[in-house]
């Protein structure tokens, strides 16, 4: 299989990471977003919505959006739970990670990191801050009563979440402010197969 994607991007990074936790094979194909690989006429054939990650199986099939990556591919094994509600728990979580974690403080990481926070996104930039500490305190307070997002033991839910979390201060958030949240990180990077973002 191959994997197109950018490793500085929490949403590419955190597919790399399940496979390294599950010791999924694969090639990974770097595409840079801001040199418009994205936007190429090959890279729209195989994605027409032009975004990565975007996983390419052996057999010609095509699939996209991070979290439904993370969840194929995790199928089967122990991070990917197969009773019908605790999958709802994850599915949950990896929605509450893309309507109201990824759109604040993945975008505010983007203006700082990528753009070099040019003048013209200042005020988006700060627009983001509020809404990324919202995010923020609601899983403070999950990680507050359980170990990892739905419960005792590390799901798709926490890598979907760990992508951008962990790297949260490079959009201006200050994790200080959330211990139970940066114990939780701790205890994702503790595991045996764990790799960083590149």
């Amino acid at each position: 299989m191959k994997i197109y994607g950018d490793l500085q991007s929490g949403n590419c990074y955190k597919i790399k990471l399940l496979c390294s936790l599950l010791d999924i094979k694969h090639e990974w194909i770097h595409v840079d977003i801001l040199a418009g690989d994205t936007s190429s006429a090959a890279f729209l054939q195989k994605n027409p919505v032009g975004k990565i990650p975007l996983l390419e199986l052996a057999d010609g099939r095509y699939l996209s959006e991070s979290n439904a990556i993370l969840n194929f591919l995790a199928a089967g094994s122990e991070l990917l739970p197969a009773d019908s509600f605790d999958l709802a728990k994850v599915q949950q979580w990896q929605f509450f990670e893309q309507y109201s974690h990824e759109p604040y403080i993945a975008v505010a990481r983007f203006i700082a990191k990528y753009l070099g926070l040019p003048e013209e996104r200042r005020a988006e930039y700060q627009a983001k801050q509020s809404g990324g500490h919202k995010a923020l305190a609601v899983m403070e307070k999950q990680l507050s009563v359980t170990p990892y997002l739905t419960g005792n033991t590390l799901t798709t839910a926490d890598i979907s979440l760990y992508g951008y979390t962990h790297v949260a201060h490079e959009g201006g958030f200050d994790l200080r402010d959330y211990p139970s949240v940066m114990a939780w990180l701790d205890r994702v990077q503790a595991h045996k197969k764990y790799i960083g973002m590149a």
